[in-house]
């Protein structure tokens, strides 16, 4: 249950007292502080009688702005472990940011309600994580979800293309540029291709785009010229959008992306990585 409670003393005292006239019983605590109030997540065992009156006895409490949900005992981890554990399963994979964010703030990546609380998370400069819940985000955990972006950014920093300059075998790699394709190749063999898909259904003024690196001339920066490439021709056609999709325990796009300066939204949503690129704003290149 999450709930804003006055910041002056006796107020948990209040809390706890109406809590315990129902035979409710708190087993975990969380506050987070504000100017002139607080959130205060409790985790709680009722009994079947009050079960549907619990929102009624927080609000007789002194609360207000109540929230209450079903949880399970993972509910009950020691907050630190928590972000520990969430730290390194974005370090072993970063690309599962958006899905451990949204797990550890008990919110959701994907849009469910208009009235939903947004916290935008950005990487680097330019690409934008969303995740949202119904109850408001506070102040601490947009902190604490700031500090998660750095982090997955210092990773993607360390994960970005080795060089721009000569490839494997001290090759230079040739980009023929067409209509709506674009070609790597070396000693006349394709090592990279990147070309403009189909539209979106969703959004007319989007279309998604292919890329294809062959594995040996990966983490060389052909991904990102080729990227870089594809944005011109879908710039000098007027496309609005365009959409990267990629398995979601791939390694490549998101450094892929911030290499090359792009401004995008990620999404993951079971085993796809989605990230939307404007085309619309200012970038660098």
């Amino acid at each position: 249950m999450r709930a804003t409670l006055p910041d002056r003393p006796g107020t948990l005292a209040a809390l706890a007292h109406e809590c315990g006239k129902a035979g409710v019983n708190i087993v975990g605590m969380q506050i987070f502080r504000g100017a002139e109030a607080a959130t205060v997540e409790l985790v709680v065992e009722a009994p079947d009688t009050v079960e549907a009156d619990l929102v009624d006895l927080v609000h007789r409490g002194g609360a207000q702005h109540v929230e209450s949900m079903r949880c399970t005992e993972a509910a009950l981890a020691d907050q630190p472990t928590r972000y520990v554990n969430a730290a390194r399963a974005v370090l072993a994979q970063p690309s599962s940011f958006p899905d451990v964010a949204a797990h550890l703030f008990d919110a959701d990546v994907a849009p469910a309600d208009d009235r939903e609380d947004v916290m935008v998370m950005t990487l680097g400069e330019d690409v934008e994580v969303q995740i949202r819940r119904a109850t408001p985000f506070t102040d601490t955990e947009r902190a604490r979800g700031a500090a998660f972006a750095e982090l997955v950014a210092e990773v993607l920093e360390r994960q970005a293309p080795l060089s721009t300059g000569v490839q494997p075998g001290g090759q230079t790699p040739e980009y023929v540029v067409g209509d709506a394709e674009v070609t790597a190749l070396a000693s006349g063999h394709v090592v990279g291709r990147g070309r403009i898909g189909a539209a979106d259904p969703e959004a007319p003024d989007a279309r998604y785009i292919d890329l294809e690196v062959d594995p040996g001339w990966r983490r060389h920066g052909v991904g990102t010229r080729l990227l870089n490439e594809i944005v011109r021709m879908a710039c000098a056609q007027g496309i609005a959008e365009i959409v990267v999709t990629a398995p979601a325990d791939s390694r490549a796009v998101l450094p892929m992306v911030l290499a090359a300066g792009l401004r995008g939204r990620i999404r993951i949503a079971g085993d796809s990585l989605t990230v939307r690129i404007s085309l619309a704003e200012p970038r660098r290149i």
